[in-house]
């Protein structure tokens, strides 16, 4: 049917340009315009379809420092505390900082980039953002289910945090050896001279007895009963969590004007407190003299690899969420850059202020500084817990300590939690217009997330946690990240998306320009060859060791079960592959062409380019009536919008 002229608003002109000859049609769909509810038309004729939801206004960030700050929070987390500084000395010291910043050059900068680009680009958060290459949206479903499990056990480290931190307003400390509980271990020798090996300091009988309960459990089969002061701290990470997203980012983001800048405050104090201390030079020099012949080592190169994915959140939606917020026009190749280059160079002037206190311990316990440095949460919870007791005014470094660590845990936890929430608002947008479904939404999330959460502050909660912290962001995440790169580089066109970043920049500067050649070349051929070795070694890896927490060793069921939820993450790729095949029409090879052709409403699904458009659509361009026929396949091309009110 002849379909009446649209009205000339900035939308429905940007939309006619790209569907009207000015651009090569997507999806194999015949050029047309999709019509809007308020179009007047001079026909009886029904509309052939059913009429778009309207455009919901997003938001956008306050001010340019609140995404900066954001992002450097969501990447500045406890990986930076605890994780770099074991793994740099566990793989040769200083030597480690090569393969670290190699694989930050090749791989983190430019995935980095890649994320914030697309979500820039199409405003939208994870899963609706793969309108520009429908084959790949399981890649967002994906997205969707590690940032899950991620938030799962991640709430629980502030949870331990908030126990920490409460426990650190006693005067004597509950884990020294000025504590009347603790005078008979620390008389016997436990502490202060070198038959401590083999026998538990009274940091680790606080961890593990008094936070854990551990000891009253025999592994992942027995949880025992929930502790209840760690389920309190529990709900009330969960309630500030809450509070600070209840309204989206125009809250969170004036949060982070706390939580991302304190932690640099207490890094700086501690390192200035840790160099007057005695035997702190011999932790630096731990930390950074290289062990070259550990260059030849897989495992080197692999741990740099993961601690680039863990530290700059890469993968998991939060970045191309928090980027969807952005205006268009926003430099985002800069922020790339300074993003990157910052949190890691926090990672590396962390370790001095912790390997100064570390080396100050082994001082003190006249043991070499790689016996009281250990990995995962014991180095946050038992080490330096056990450092900050020997510092004169011991109360106040502890409760600044601690009081970091929960900054650190809740800004991750916001970039996490946006990654869930603005995918599930992009595809219901009714509840982004009503701010009290929105608010029954998020309190309804965060309960569901604290009730599954309850497992983890069981006795035997700490085996469950350290499943679900191997395998979530394991092998899963590697292969989302994959197709990934391959699918905006092969399907999508890796010069395509260069040219969208180049638009988005408007006036871009000639060295912008030349920078993305190099990220075109990562994009092309390095990052898929190190992505691939990197996931071989893991399989290899995962093959040949046992997954264990101390002593306790995983049994094969454990580590099917966690092998299962890796492999649920990277599955959603093939099976929301096949279904956007079945969806269209032809041949089997002309149906994978039309499922990695952009949706009709990719190049205008961002409401904040309408300002851009308009200066360069003219209506002179739209003159004359014209007439498109509507074929059904340009209404399936809709689905990805209207798929939640139907």
């Amino acid at each position: 049917k002849p379909l009446s002229q649209p009205q000339n608003s900035p939308h429905n002109l940007l939309e006619s340009v790209h569907l009207n000859g000015h651009s090569t049609p997507s999806n194999g769909y015949s050029p047309g315009i999709t019509p809007t509810p308020q179009q007047p038309s001079d026909s009886s004729a029904p509309f052939p379809g059913p009429p778009p939801a309207a455009v919901v206004e997003r938001d956008q960030w306050g001010g340019k420092y609140e995404f900066l700050l954001s992002c450097i929070g969501y990447c500045v987390g406890l990986g930076n505390v605890w994780r770099f500084p074991y793994l740099c000395y566990r793989n040769g010291g200083g030597v480690f900082l090569i393969p670290y910043f190699i694989m930050l050059f090749v791989t983190g900068v430019p995935l980095f980039l890649m994320e914030l680009s697309l979500g820039q680009y199409g405003s939208a958060g994870p899963i609706m953002v793969w309108k520009c290459c429908p084959l790949l949206k399981g890649i967002g479903i994906g997205m969707l289910c590690v940032s899950t499990l991620v938030c799962l056990y991640y709430n629980v480290i502030i949870a331990w945090t908030f126990y920490y931190l409460g426990s650190s307003f006693q005067s004597p400390l509950p884990w020294s050896c000025d504590a009347l509980s603790n005078a008979l271990i620390c008389s016997n020798g436990t502490v202060g001279n070198s038959s401590m090996e083999g026998r538990h300091s009274p940091t680790e009988i606080f961890w593990n007895e008094k936070v854990l309960g551990v000891v009253n459990s025999e592994g992942l089969h027995d949880p025992g009963p929930v502790r209840w002061p760690l389920a309190l701290c529990l709900l009330a990470a969960w309630i500030i969590i809450f509070l600070c997203m209840l309204k989206g980012i125009r809250s969170s983001g004036k949060v982070v004007y706390v939580t991302a800048t304190f932690p640099y405050f207490v890094l700086i104090v501690l390192i200035i407190r840790g160099a007057t201390l005695e035997g702190s030079l011999q932790g630096v020099a731990f930390y950074l003299t290289p062990d070259w012949s550990r260059l030849a080592n897989a495992q080197v190169w692999n741990d740099a690899a993961s601690q680039i994915f863990y530290s700059l959140g890469i993968g998991v939606g939060g970045l191309l969420s928090m980027a969807s917020y952005n205006k268009f026009d926003n430099n985002v190749i800069r922020d790339t850059i300074v993003i990157t280059v910052g949190n890691c160079s926090t990672s590396f002037f962390a370790g001095f202020a912790i390997f100064s206190i570390l080396g100050h311990m082994a001082w003190r316990k006249g043991v070499p500084v790689g016996k009281v440095a250990d990995t995962g949460p014991g180095l946050a919870f038992v080490a330096y817990p056990e450092a900050l007791a020997l510092l004169p005014g011991s109360v106040f470094w502890s409760i600044m300590f601690f009081l970091m660590l929960f900054m650190l845990g809740v800004d991750t936890l916001f970039g996490n939690m946006e990654g869930i929430t603005t995918a599930v608002l992009d595809e219901f947008p009714n509840l982004r217009r009503n701010t009290f479904h929105k608010a029954l939404f998020l309190g309804t999330l965060c309960f569901v997330f604290y009730l599954m959460g309850l497992l983890l502050v069981t006795d035997g909660g700490i085996y469950w946690f350290t499943l679900i912290d191997s395998f979530s962001t394991s092998f899963g995440l590697i292969i989302i990240t994959l197709f990934m790169c391959i699918g905006i580089s092969f399907f999508y066109g890796v010069n395509q998306f260069c040219q969208d970043i180049i638009d988005m920049i408007c006036h871009c500067p000639p060295w912008c320009s030349k920078v993305l050649i190099y990220f075109k070349a990562c994009w092309v051929f390095c990052t898929p060859f190190l992505l691939l070795f990197i996931l071989i070694y893991i399989f290899l890896e995962m093959y040949n060791t046992p997954l264990q927490y101390g002593s306790y060793v995983y049994p094969r069921w454990g580590k099917g079960l966690g092998v299962c939820m890796g492999a649920t993450c990277c599955l959603q790729i093939p099976i929301w592959a096949i279904v956007a095949i079945s969806r269209e029409t032809g041949s089997l090879k002309e149906r994978f062409k039309k499922s990695i052709r952009p949706l009709n409403s990719w190049r205008v699904n961002n409401s904040n380019r309408a300002a851009i458009s308009e200066e360069q659509v003219e209506p002179e361009q739209m003159e004359a009536p014209y007439t498109v026929t509507l074929t059904d396949m340009d209404f399936t091309a809709m689905t990805w919008e209207m798929g939640s009110d139907a």
